[in-house]
């Protein structure tokens, strides 16, 4: 694997609904294939920049953008930004795809938590002839260690009220979790993350599980032991909805990486870059 790293040129996209989204393209020189980057929540696309440069310099272009209302498609206040937590995915990364299909490359999906979610919640799957999913889980409190559990708990029933109140969005950025998210973003996070098997459990949205099923894409899932946000068995809880998928589920034990953690953010950090090759050839085979 070369160690070049290829910069990137910004460009824009429209949204299913005309919203501006603002992106960055890496390019290679005679790419196999187009890997789309879809972000966790509240994580900026710049976070991903050492991996989109890693893939970049080995042969796929890459593409990078932030969901309307983070990073640079954010307003300048979100309070009073409406938007549905699914808009990321049916909206924005549905739009992304439509347009890096045109690309004449394979296109290839890298999800990070909520965008190993974004897979079934877009119409446009089968553009994606392959997809690398990192620390996609349910969300339930349940699934995670006993006082990371709590911890969130509090976090969700206590200190995210307060903030939400006074500022009429998740001020996300105050507790060092990543970007502020909007209230619509907040009010279905907190629900879904009630239920174990997240949005599949919630009683008016009886279409998700058919939605997934429909989802045939080749998926492979890492999930690291020590993420305590989407330990394994949280993945596997919420990726049986990818039921008709060609689905592969992979553990990382950090120290088989040389690494002492990797947690939920870790995947992406350069320290956890001997983790990267396994994505380019997982691509690469197809």
């Amino acid at each position: 694997m070369t160690e070049h790293r290829p910069t990137f040129f910004s460009t824009e996209y429209k949204a299913t609904d005309g919203y501006v989204l603002y992106g960055r393209h890496y390019q290679c020189d005679a790419p196999v294939g187009v890997v789309v980057i879809a972000s966790a929540t509240g994580v900026p696309q710049g976070f991903y920049q050492k991996f989109a440069q890693f893939a970049a310099a080995n042969m796929f272009d890459v593409v990078t953008f932030d969901y309307r209302g983070i990073g640079e498609s954010a307003p300048d206040n979100l309070r009073g930004f409406e938007m549905d937590y699914r808009d990321w995915a049916r909206k924005d990364l549905q739009a992304v795809i439509e347009t890096v299909s045109e690309f004449n490359l394979p296109v290839f999906l890298v999800g990070h938590s909520y965008g190993g979610h974004s897979l079934g919640l877009i119409n446009n799957h089968h553009k994606v002839s392959a997809a690398y999913f990192m620390g996609a889980g349910a969300g339930w409190h349940g699934w995670m260690p006993k006082l990371e559990g709590l911890k969130v708990s509090f976090m969700w029933n206590v200190i995210a009220p307060v903030i939400t109140r006074l500022k009429g969005y998740l001020g996300w950025s105050a507790l060092g979790m990543g970007e502020d998210l909007p209230l619509g973003v907040y009010k279905q996070w907190k629900r879904w993350c009630s239920f174990p098997y997240y949005f599949f459990d919630d009683p008016t949205q009886p279409q998700m599980k058919q939605q997934f099923a429909e989802v045939k894409t080749l998926i492979k899932a890492a999930t690291a032991t020590d993420d305590k946000w989407a330990m394994p068995q949280s993945r596997d809880a919420f990726m049986q909805h990818y039921s008709e998928a060609e689905l592969t589920k992979v553990d990382i034990e950090p120290s088989s990486a040389g690494l002492k953690t990797i947690g939920h953010m870790g995947y992406f950090r350069s320290a956890s870059a001997a983790l990267w090759p396994d994505v380019i050839a997982f691509f690469a085979e197809q």
